[in-house]
């Protein structure tokens, strides 16, 4: 099977607005394929696209089914103990954590991360991404003191590959958005203000969501130190960044909502 042309197509059905339904046939017709072609590789390679498909359109079902579906058949080619593996489960446990059922992403984060200490070599780019999502799951789960171990792990080795400056400070955004939650406002506020020196070195325009998350985190801390001429600044150039990259979402509306709280405060 041909499975870079595979890519090549899906690629531009994405680029060319197909919809889901679209997409969702041609992931199975290829799927399909590949498992009459006993081409196994090819049918785990689409089996992962199925499994981030599914997350993003919310078709958690699907996703779950299609996870064990591509779990099991690398264990039964004996591949279980590899790098390709470890991306699998790392994917599949990010598809349960958006589902919401937690303790059972947490699992397979477990398993990743195993798997990644056995084969990567230390300070891997890898385990950045690793160390953030499993914070992130932590963080859902309230174990705010663990989250920040793992945060903080993920600066460390982000930090240490001085071309991610975007990386280094959506690391840094993260992790002060734990410490605004656990009272450590000082500490967030510094790491708010090193995130926001980051990213606005960066040139070109600037289209990443931690972005507009810096500014609303600063926003919050404002807030709580009653400086409300401040926070209502920082919520609404938020919440402007928000519609200018990812239109009038949810997380806009959240950021207006806020603004208006802040506005009976100065009233």
């Amino acid at each position: 099977m041909d499975i870079q042309g595979f890519f090549r197509t899906l690629d531009e059905m994405f680029t060319k607005g197909k919809t889901p339904e679209e997409i969702d046939a041609y992931l199975l017709s290829a799927l399909e394929q590949a498992k009459e072609e006993k081409d196994y590789g090819a049918y785990a390679s689409i089996g992962n696209e199925m499994i981030g498909f599914y997350r993003s359109i919310s078709r958690y079902e699907d996703c779950f089914r299609i996870s064990e579906d591509v779990l099991m058949l690398m264990e039964e080619l004996q591949l279980d103990g590899t790098e390709h593996f470890a991306t699998t489960l790392l994917n599949v446990a990010t598809g349960y954590r958006a589902a919401g059922r937690l303790n059972e992403s947490l699992s397979y984060y477990a398993r990743a991360l195993q798997l990644y200490e056995q084969l990567l070599p230390k300070g891997d780019y890898r385990f950045a991404g690793l160390y953030n999502n499993i914070s992130l799951l932590l963080e859902s789960l309230n174990d705010n003191e663990k989250a920040v171990i793992f945060s903080e792990r993920a600066m460390e080795v982000i930090d240490a590959i001085p071309e991610c400056v975007s990386e280094q400070a959506s690391t840094r955004t993260n992790l002060a958005l734990i410490y605004l939650k656990l009272g450590r406002d000082e500490e967030a506020k510094k790491l708010l203000k090193d995130a926001l020196d980051r990213y606005e070195s960066i040139e070109g325009e600037i289209n990443d969501p931690h972005y507009s998350a810096a500014l609303s985190g600063l926003a919050e801390a404002a807030f709580k130190e009653e400086n409300y001429t401040e926070a209502l600044s920082l919520y609404e150039r938020a919440a402007e960044e928000v519609k200018l990259h990812f239109g009038e979402n949810e997380s806009y509306q959240l950021l207006l909502q806020n603004a208006e709280l802040v506005k009976k405060h100065l009233s």
